[in-house]
């Protein structure tokens, strides 16, 4: 075995190792140590108090957490188009749960569920696409007898012509605005290709969160620790239980008015009462305001029966809203999400004002849960205090 000079020393059993300045500044006995696998003992640890450690750390929580809103509000369309998706899903989930409760697989459930919505959307564009094309084709074929009632002096629109100039006002605008007509229609056409698309993709994604529910909710525990999952679930379950109420709760609501109404027009001739019972009955489901653009709208309509017809229309719409508001709702919801009249107003205002439609759907629910989790933490601890 070679003798050990001053340029070489073992590493190890039987081995020699060619002289390294490095190796000689670490020196034998820290690389043959067995503790540390022969790399040396770590040295002492960094001290966290440093002002430089807590320098870089406070800079990058900063840059984590500007980066991470960043994010958020790039992505802020999308991530409103699937909180609605969830929240969809959410509010249906319990059908599938008691289909499921009477031996129907979770498929299968999820299936029905879907054919019975796409159900009532196919009657509603059954009912209201023959409607809309007839009076588009009609409107179309009018168009000459319009503008010879514009042309003659003995009509009435005729007399409003030759007073106001009505024809020279129409084509003077559309002469001078016509590029600006053409941008507002392209605008509106991309609006509605846009909200297509966006109801096309809740509903997609709400089916595979449906389907998913019960292992997004599993997920969703896990992340809290274990001493507290118990309770966390209860308190889940709960909140999902309130979505649920609320959105079939205002199904519910929505269907007795939209039942209503087209019983009232066929009562009284108003035309097109299935169509307007259905359009009235998808509206009420956006909360506070929906009830009063539908009645609006029938009134308008009742409009071109009679004047006494549209009057009688919209007393009967008020008093229903009345009704609604202080004897159907608090029924309803009362069991469901019990919150308070109150807080369900102020709730739809803000969401109203910072989401939009969507945030005027979902701000009963959160206003719900955030009850809940007031009452079951915060004023337990406080009481405690």
């Amino acid at each position: 075995m070679p003798s050990e000079g001053p340029g070489q020393w073992p590493g190890g059993p039987g081995t020699v190792h060619a002289r390294d300045p490095a190796r000689e500044e670490v020196g034998p006995p820290a690389s043959m140590d067995p503790g540390t696998g022969g790399l040396g003992r770590p040295g002492r640890p960094i001290n966290r108090r440093s002002p430089f450690f807590i320098g870089m750390t406070a800079a990058a929580g900063v840059a984590i957490t500007a980066a991470f809103i960043a994010l958020i509000l790039k992505a802020g369309s999308v991530l409103i188009l699937v909180g609605m998706a969830f929240f969809v899903a959410a509010g249906l989930d319990p059908i599938v749960g008691w289909l499921t409760r009477h031996r129907v697989p979770r498929w299968a459930g999820v299936i029905i569920v879907l054919a019975g919505v796409l159900g009532i959307v196919a009657l509603f564009l059954a009912l209201a696409i023959p409607r809309v094309t007839g009076e588009a084709a009609t409107l179309v074929h009018q168009l000459p007898h319009y503008e010879h009632s514009l042309q003659s002096h003995n009509s009435e629109l005729g007399k409003l012509n030759a007073k106001y100039k009505i024809g020279q006002r129409l084509s003077k605008l559309i002469s001078s605005h016509g590029s600006g007509l053409i941008g507002g229609v392209l605008s509106v056409g991309k609006m509605v290709l846009s909200a297509v698309s966006s109801a096309l993709l809740v509903a997609v994604l709400s089916v595979y969160f449906l389907a998913g529910l019960p292992g997004i909710k599993r997920f969703g525990y896990r992340l809290v620790p274990q001493s507290r999952r118990p309770r966390a679930i209860l308190l889940g379950d709960e909140i999902f239980s309130r979505v649920g109420g609320y959105v079939l709760g205002n199904v519910l609501t929505s269907l007795i008015i939209g039942t209503g109404t087209a019983l009232w027009m066929l009562a009284l001739g108003i035309p097109y009462p299935i169509l307007l019972g259905l359009f009235v009955a998808l509206i009420d489901l956006i909360p506070i305001i929906g009830s009063y653009i539908g009645g609006a709208a029938v009134t308008l309509v009742a409009l071109t029966v009679s004047l006494p017809v549209a009057i009688a229309t919209l007393a009967f719409m008020i008093c229903y809203k009345l009704a609604e508001d202080y004897l159907i709702v608090p029924r309803i919801m009362g069991r469901t999400v019990q919150v308070p009249a109150t807080v369900t107003l102020v709730a739809v205002l803000i969401g109203g004002t910072l989401l939009g439609i969507v945030g005027a759907l979902v701000a009963i629910p959160v206003a719900a849960g955030t009850r809940l989790l007031l009452e079951e933490i915060a004023f337990r601890r406080l009481d405690r205090s």
